[in-house]
C-alpha cells in the first residue's frame, strides 16, 4: 500500500489537502470520490518532487527531535516499524510530518529497510540519522539507538541555539555598520564634498581618496553585487569536486584557531555517535562505519577509513586513530582508557561532552572579542570619513584667518 498526497474540492467547493493510502492511483481516486471529494492533484508521496513554485516538505529540528522521541517509545513498547509509523501519523499535528511518514511507510511496505526509506527524504533525515538507524537495524537495538539519538538531537539543538544567540548581536552590528557606511559613501559624501570641488582648490589626499572610493561605489555597486553572487556560485561548484574540497578542508584545518575548532566539532560528533552505538551493543566496526558519515572534514574521513581497515586487522582503536595524528590527543587518550577498562562507551560519552564544552567556550570567547572589534572597526571607518570631510573645512578656516 502506497501513500498519495492530494488536493481536492469538497461538495461545498472548499479546497482540502491531505494524504490517502491506497494500492494504486486509481484506488486513491476512488477513495476520494467515496468521501465526496473531487481530486485536483494526486501524486505518490515517495516519488513526489517539488515543481515550480512548490516547496519541498521538510521536518524542522524540533519536530524531528519530538518524532524521534515518540518513535523510540513506540518501538520500545514492541510495535513493529509499520505500526509505529501509523501511530505517529495519527498523532502528528505537523502538516509536513504526516506526508513524510506516509512516504516512509510506503517504502517499508515496498520491502525497503528503514534507513533506505529515510534516505528518500534526506531533507528531513540527515546522514547522521540514517547512519545510526542503519546501525540500529543491523544490531537489533533500534529502539535504544532511537532513544539516544533523540538525546543527541536535543543536545545539538541546544548548542545551535547558543551559537545563534551569540551571533545575533555581531551580525546586527555588521549590517548596521555596512548600511551606515554605504549611505555615507554613496549619498552624504558626494553632496558634502561637492561644495569643496566647486571651489577649484587643492583638496587633501584623504579627501581625494574618499571621493574616488565614493565615485567607484556609486558606479560599480551593481557589478560588485553580481560579481559577489557569481563568485559564491563558482566557489560552490568548485567545492562540489572532491579533490578541491579536500584541499580546502586541509587548509581550514591548518588555520591556527579555526582549524582546531573545526576538528573539535567533528571529533565531538564522532565520539557522540560511537558512544550511542557502542553503548547500544552495535559492533565496533559497524559503529565506525556509521561514524564516518557524520564527519565533515574530508581529511578526518580518510583517517577514519584507514583506522577502520586497521581495526579490522586487529589493531586497537586508539592506535588506529593515532596513525595520522589528526584527531585530538584527548580523544585518543580517552579511547585508550576505555579500551583498557572495558568502558569505551562511557569514555566516549565523556570526551564528547568535553569537546562540546570546549567548542562552546571557544565560540563564547571569540564572540566576546568580535563584538568590540566590530564596533572599533565601524568607528574607524566613520572617523576616516569625518576627517576627510573636516580637513578641507579646517584648511579654508586657516586661509580666512
Amino acid at each position: 500500500m502506497a501513500a498519495f498526497r492530494y488536493r481536492a474540492l469538497d461538495l461545498q467547493g472548499a479546497e482540502l489537502a491531505g494524504v490517502v493510502e491506497a494500492d494504486t492511483l486509481r484506488q486513491a481516486r476512488s477513495q476520494l470520490k467515496a468521501q465526496g471529494l473531487f481530486a485536483l492533484a494526486l501524486e505518490g508521496v515517495a516519488q513526489a518532487r517539488p515543481g515550480p513554485g512548490r516547496r519541498r516538505l521538510r521536518l524542522g529540528h524540533q519536530a524531528l527531535t519530538l518524532l524521534t522521541r515518540q518513535w523510540a517509545t513506540l518501538l520500545d513498547a514492541g510495535l513493529p516499524i509499520e505500526q509505529s509509523l501509523s501511530a505517529l501519523m495519527e498523532q502528528s499535528e505537523d502538516p509536513a510530518c504526516r506526508p513524510i511518514l506516509a512516504g516512509v511507510r510506503s517504502e517499508i511496505l515496498a520491502g525497503h529497510p528503514l534507513h533506505q526509506a529515510l534516505a528518500r527524504f534526506d531533507d528531513s533525515f540527515p546522514p547522521l540519522y540514517q547512519a545510526l538507524v542503519q546501525a540500529g537495524e543491523k544490531s537489533g537495538q533500534l529502539a535504544l539507538v532511537m532513544e539516544r539519538l533523540a538525546d543527541t538531537l536535543e543536545a545539538r539543538h541546544a548548542l545551535r541555539q547558543k551559537l545563534i544567540q551569540a551571533l545575533i548581536y555581531p551580525l546586527l552590528v555588521v549590517l548596521v555598520a555596512t548600511a551606515v557606511i554605504m549611505a555615507l559613501m554613496v549619498y552624504v559624501v558626494p553632496q558634502v564634498v561637492g561644495v569643496f570641488q566647486s571651489g577649484h582648490q587643492t583638496l587633501p589626499l584623504l579627501t581625494r581618496a574618499l571621493i574616488a572610493v565614493s565615485d567607484f561605489l556609486r558606479l560599480a555597486w551593481p557589478v560588485l553585487l553580481l560579481g559577489s553572487l557569481a563568485l559564491a556560485w563558482l566557489a560552490r561548484r568548485a567545492l562540489a569536486r572532491p579533490a578541491l574540497r579536500r584541499r580546502w578542508h586541509q587548509r581550514l584545518m591548518g588555520l591556527p584557531a579555526l582549524g582546531r575548532l573545526l576538528v573539535s566539532v567533528d571529533s565531538a560528533r564522532l565520539a557522540q555517535t560511537l558512544a550511542i552505538l557502542v553503548g547500544s551493543g552495535v559492533p565496533l566496526l559497524h559503529a565506525l562505519e556509521a561514524g564516518r558519515a557524520v564527519l565533515w572534514l574530508m581529511p578526518l574521513q580518510e583517517s577514519l577509513e584507514g583506522a577502520i581497515r586497521l581495526v579490522r586487522e586487529g589493531v586497537s582503536l586508539h592506535r588506529a586513530l593515532a596513525r595520522d595524528k589528526r584527531f585530538p590527543p584527548l580523544l585518543l587518550h580517552m579511547i585508550a582508557s576505555g579500551e583498557q577498562t572495558g568502558r569505551l562507551d562511557e569514555m566516549l560519552e565523556k570526551v564528547s561532552r568535553q569537546q562540546q564544552e570546549e567548542v562552546g567556550n571557544r565560540l563564547a570567547v571569540a564572540m566576546s572579542l568580535l563584538e568590540p572589534l566590530l564596533i572599533l572597526a565601524m568607528g574607524g571607518f566613520v572617523l576616516l570619513i569625518v576627517l576627510a570631510i573636516l580637513q578641507p573645512i579646517i584648511a579654508i578656516n586657516q586661509l580666512l584667518h
